[in-house]
């Protein structure tokens, strides 16, 4: 059976490897560091004197430098006792104290029910694309020359016409023998309890396929031919394939452009986006027909660390970057912002491109602005500030706003530029050192506040609530751009199986990756499935060469070969392979968890000292003491110190 990941995930995180394998094997006191959760004996796979067995509860993974085994709690059970992954996973689930889960045929049947509704929106697309090029599609075809695009543009976003008929669509997709709870589902037609007879919910309207980040149909945007229907643009509706706050038109499309460089840029509308593609633009995206959503934020932020949020040039689009502006700003990080360009009055980038040509936008790219400056620009314009009160209430209001960034560093950096903004803005010079506010290496010596204001990071002085080793630790801090062995075993693991991108197709097409190198891989990886290559080894290394990124591929394959992850190379057997993923899989998904929560209870605390938030991180702090691998995890030792039998 397969298990859920967070059940996987909960039972690694309960039992920590230490002791499981320290009931089969004797620890080395001289080269063990117990408080820290590295452990070191003789290798219980082979023969050895001096101990080159290394396992670490802060990884969960256990690695002999002698003759080259590595795994997880289920691998040591597998390969040492011979154990089935089911059985190894029901033992180590004994040892946490947790039941094992009963299998969910409604998510299988979940998941039968989706492919077949993507086979249907694929027989809609085509009948909207058959009727484009018919005779009742000519005026349709007559819009869209008049907007500039070319019949190979048409074909390359599979534009469509849904003609002016109650049930066209409905009658031919029943011919296919696609029966009605499947029209229904897929949102084709208008259905109800009131509705004697359902009928096609888009009539007479040009059709724009939406696909998901696989290049699959999942939903439709119609634009009507007709002044009198109330809704110029309208939309499918949610369904099972289909959450409008989840999806960015043209995605997959964008994806495989920014994987050849530069970043990805999100614009208001279909025609913009379809504009920009034929004018040579192909990374850019949309929302739909709303306002950029948490959900999208994260998406655009999984293709480009500084996306470019393009808002065309009247009050409107100048609202609407502010919108967006307030709704990232609790969320950026080093290198994780945005970028904001404002286009012409009276222009969007359809427009812009069809009047002044492809250089004119990216005029315009060039002069974006970050997202301190169009903060500054908010909060500025049109203000009168001749009064100690009214710069008061600036200075005020802008320390509010940045006090809503939850990374502490990046805060600090944002409430020091807003406070030199203000400086420079009223004529003013940074008031004179006072005596025992700093000494000459710049440290603060005295007790002053600087008036309660525009301390470090905006924290209230007194008890700190996050220890000094706490900050130091390494859960806390960044991933550098070292290949780690864990991430280059998931991306090339997947390459050299690929039947298991769609066994693991919801963890595959988001992973959270650090390594940039490892990032450029797993796009190559994603544009070979949009191009339906995913299935072949050999296709998928091809897509991989194309886009520039063998050398990437060569080094993590060399990585794994050197420290002997032979489950992940391409002569594995399958079930060694698929057993050794989810493996690293669960275990890569639980440190990245594990390293977010960290950070965000942190940063709410350093940004907000109230009571309530010092309670929550006090019970996150008792959630990890429960977990024997995390125990000592607020001393700052990582995610396992060792320390669950000192008590």
């Amino acid at each position: 059976m397969r298990f859920p990941p967070t059940f996987l995930d909960e039972i690694r995180d309960r039992v920590p490897i230490s002791s499981l394998i320290g009931m089969r094997v004797s620890w080395d006191r001289k080269k063990t560091n117990a408080p820290r959760g590295d452990f070191w004996a003789c290798c219980p796979f082979h023969g050895e004197k001096s101990p080159s067995f290394h396992c670490e509860d802060k990884k969960g993974r256990y690695h002999c430098f002698g003759c080259g085994v590595s795994g997880d709690h289920f691998r040591f059970l597998t390969e040492l006792d011979g154990l089935s992954f089911p059985e190894a996973v029901e033992r180590v689930a004994d040892m946490a104290g947790v039941p094992m889960p009963a299998r969910d045929e409604q998510a299988e049947r979940r998941d039968r029910q989706r492919a077949s509704l993507t086979d249907v929106m694929e027989m809609a697309t085509a009948f909207f694309q058959e009727r484009l090029q018919g005779s009742e599609g000519a005026k349709a075809r007559a819009y869209l020359r008049d907007r500039g695009l070319t019949p190979a543009t048409q074909q390359s976003f599979r534009l469509g016409y849904a003609p002016d008929s109650r049930n066209a669509l409905k009658e031919f997709l029943a011919s296919k023998g696609v029966d009605k709870a499947q029209i229904e589902a897929c949102g084709l037609v208008v259905f109800g309890d009131d509705i004697p007879v359902s009928y096609d919910r888009f009539r007479d309207r040009i059709m724009f396929p939406i696909p998901d980040s696989r290049g699959k149909i999942i939903a439709f945007g119609g634009r009507a031919m007709s002044a009198d229907v109330s809704a110029k643009y309208l939309n499918s509706p949610e369904t099972e394939l289909f959450h409008k706050g989840n999806v960015l038109y043209n995605f997959a499309r964008a994806r495989k452009a920014v994987a050849r460089g530069g970043t990805v840029i999100a614009v208001e509308g279909y025609m913009d986006v379809i504009a920009l593609a034929q004018a040579g633009f192909e990374n850019a995206v949309a929302p739909l027909g709303t306002a950029l959503t948490e959900n999208q934020m994260e998406l655009l932020w999984r293709l480009s660390g500084e996306p470019m949020l393009c808002f065309d040039g009247d009050a409107a689009g100048l609202k609407a970057a502010w919108r967006a502006a307030d709704l990232i700003l609790p969320s950026i990080q080093a290198g994780r912002t945005a970028r904001f360009a404002l286009l012409p009055e009276g222009k969007d980038p359809d427009d812009l491109v069809k009047a002044d040509g492809p250089d004119a936008f990216r005029a315009v790219l060039a002069e974006a602005r970050p997202l301190a400056e169009l903060i500054w620009m908010r909060e500025t314009a049109g203000g009168v500030f001749e009064t100690p009160e009214r710069r008061a209430e600036l200075e005020k209001t802008l320390r509010e706003i940045t006090s809503r960034i939850r990374d502490e560093s990046v805060r600090y950096h944002y409430q020091q530029d807003m406070r030199e903004r203000v400086l420079t803005f009223f004529g003013q010079r940074a008031r004179p050192q006072r005596q025992g506010e700093r000494g000459k290496g710049g440290g603060r010596q005295g007790g002053d506040k600087q008036g309660g204001q525009w301390s470090r990071g905006g924290q209230a002085q007194g008890r700190s609530p996050i220890t000094e080793s706490l900050g130091r630790s390494a859960i806390v801090k960044r991933t550098g751009e070292l290949m780690s062995v864990r991430e280059a075993t998931v991306v090339v693991a997947l390459v050299n199986h690929p039947a298991l991108i769609d066994e693991n197709f919801e963890h595959v097409e988001f992973l959270d990756l650090a390594n940039s190198d490892l990032r450029r891989l797993h796009a190559a990886l994603l544009d070979a499935l949009a191009h339906e290559q995913a299935n072949d080894r050999v296709a998928i290394i091809a897509m991989i060469e194309r886009t520039g990124c063998a050398d990437v591929w060569e080094r993590a394959v060399a990585l794994i070969r050197r420290t002997r992850q032979w489950p992940a190379l391409e002569n594995a057997a399958i079930e060694d392979a698929r057993d050794a993923f989810n493996q690293v899989l669960h275990l890569h998904r639980s440190q990245r968890t594990l390293h977010r929560e960290l950070k965000q209870a942190e940063a709410a605390l350093a940004s907000d000292p109230t009571e309530e938030n010092y309670r929550h991180l006090v019970e996150i702090q008792a959630q990890f003491r429960d977990v024997q691998a995390t125990e000592a995890l607020i001393e700052g030792f990582g995610v396992s110190s060792g320390r669950a039998g000192r008590a």
